[in-house]
């Protein structure tokens, strides 16, 4: 059994007991949370169910593992011929979420 869930802008395929890591979640390690924006379920015996554009009355339901920093990003801009530099970046904070259980 399997999920696609919506969070943060993205979409992520979940399976019961996987680590997921997702964009920034306000919520504390060790906290239960549950997404609600389920836009595709695959069942054990093969039954597929797509929403339209969410499935009623499904839900993943997780806990937080804790948080971790995404990779950096540098971005880099030039100007030809007028020694204009400059670099930027950033790295996310990323969360960690174990994927306890599908209802759907």
């Amino acid at each position: 059994m399997y999920a696609i869930i919506q969070s943060g802008g993205r979409q992520v395929r979940v399976d019961p007991g996987a680590v997921v890591t997702l964009d920034k979640l306000t919520a504390e390690p060790g906290e239960e949370v549950t997404f609600d924006q389920v836009l595709f379920v695959e069942k054990d015996g093969g039954q597929m169910v797509a929403g339209a554009p969410f499935v009623a009355d499904a839900r993943v339901v997780g806990v937080v593992a804790g948080e971790a920093r995404g990779p950096k990003i540098r971005v880099f801009k030039k100007k030809r011929r007028k020694g204009m530099r400059r670099t930027k970046g950033h790295r996310s904070v990323l969360t960690r979420v174990t994927i306890k259980e599908i209802v759907a």
